[in-house]
């Protein structure tokens, strides 16, 4: 009788599904920790202080965003004024269309609530940046996932970081922004150029990234690189931005219509930094306010993560978009106190920071982050409640 030996292989183990979907969430989990810190901030101090915690997430800007998306540029109600409690037919050019767009298509998914939209507009803009600063954390020099998903932290936890969460601008065009320098750094031109054309059309800080991108992919040209694609992006880099100052420049009937509106109606214009050095030598001599002082710290504080980024030698493409958004908040003119909202589109100053919490011990990193967190949380919630004028 002859016996038969059967071998059982032993049967592999499946792979970790749960690590990987943690792995894959992780950006949006940590996004919207710091984001609902800062929201519950919020909510607190407009308790404390008699207002409403979805009233202040769609006032000042964020209320003629919303009536643009609603009725247009024509359908804007006429006892909404600008910065000095003027109206005039061209003021609400002032803003750019992309987000007041995006909010009226997602008014069809809320039953026509348009505060209910661009709130998740910006909700879901915010979670796709989180993934686009994630990837970006990956690809500098010396880059990782946790430095990634650290800088997504510290953007959320920026002290304006509130208006990420409002129906402003800023959430979109950071997604943008950011998915545009990934593309540049890619070397997907295509990308690149589709997306800062987008940008374009949602906040004039796209000038920083059409220089950056246009610059990348006019280098790849003359470097014969990639074919026919740097050529392509390049081209679609300014189409949003000078597209729709185009657009008011014939509507207004003088080349700088955009500008214009913009000086005549919020008194922003630029004037090399001489009203910005101004305010500062003023807040050093004599300042007392708080918010006056925040300005002044982040202000400064801006600068001198430029010099370390550039000593870091991080890719020049985005040296070329934070000097850009830098010195467009430098050298105009206007409200000083929102220039510390302004920065938030300048997200790669933060990687200097990033990178070095990357190396440090978890808890180190954690800790600060946490920290960050909170101190935005109260910030945002004292320039909305408290300060009055912050954004």
């Amino acid at each position: 009788m002859t016996t038969v030996e059967v071998t059982v292989s032993p049967v592999a183990a499946p792979p970790d599904r749960l690590a990987r979907v943690r792995s894959a969430l992780a950006p949006a989990a940590v996004y919207l920790g710091v984001r609902l810190v800062g929201l519950l901030g919020l909510a607190w101090l407009a308790g404390r202080n008699g207002s409403a915690l979805v009233d202040e997430l769609h006032s000042w800007d964020g209320a003629w965003l919303l009536a643009i998306a609603g009725e247009g540029y024509a359908g804007v109600p006429a006892d909404m004024v600008d910065a000095f409690g003027r109206r005039t037919p061209d003021t609400p050019l002032g803003f750019f269309p992309g987000y007041p767009a995006t909010v009226a298509v997602a008014g069809w998914f809320t039953g026509g609530n348009l505060v209910a939209a661009g709130l998740v507009v910006s909700l879901l803009a915010g979670v796709v940046t989180a993934y686009a600063l994630t990837r970006l954390g990956e690809l500098v020099p010396g880059g990782s996932r946790r430095a990634g998903l650290l800088l997504t932290g510290l953007l959320a936890a920026t002290p304006m970081g509130i208006v990420l969460s409002m129906t402003y601008t800023e959430a979109l065009f950071c997604a943008l922004a950011a998915w545009s320098l990934i593309g540049v750094l890619q070397r997907q031109w295509l990308l690149a150029g589709a997306t800062c054309a987008l940008a374009g059309l949602v906040r004039p800080t796209a000038n920083a990234l059409v220089l950056a991108v246009g610059l990348a992919a006019l280098v790849a040209v003359v470097q014969r690189r990639d074919g026919v694609r740097p050529w392509l992006g390049g081209l679609l880099t300014a189409t949003g931005l000078v597209g729709y100052l185009a657009h008011v420049a014939v509507h207004t009937g003088t080349p700088d219509g955009w500008f214009a509106i913009q000086r005549a109606g919020w008194g922003w214009y630029l004037d090399g930094g001489v009203e910005t050095a101004a305010y500062l030598r003023d807040v050093l001599v004599a300042g007392e306010r708080v918010f006056d002082l925040a300005t002044l710290v982040v202000l400064a504080g801006a600068g001198v993560l430029l010099g370390a980024s550039i000593a870091m030698r991080l890719p020049w493409p985005l040296l070329v978009y934070g000097a850009g958004v830098l010195f467009t908040v430098w050298a105009t003119a206007g409200l000083m106190n929102t220039k510390i909202r302004l920065l938030i589109p300048a997200f790669v100053l933060l990687l200097p920071i990033a990178l070095g919490l990357s190396r440090r011990r978890p808890a180190t990193a954690v800790g600060v982050l946490v920290a960050a967190a909170l101190g935005s949380a109260w910030f945002g919630g004292y320039a909305l409640t408290i300060w009055g004028y912050g954004i």
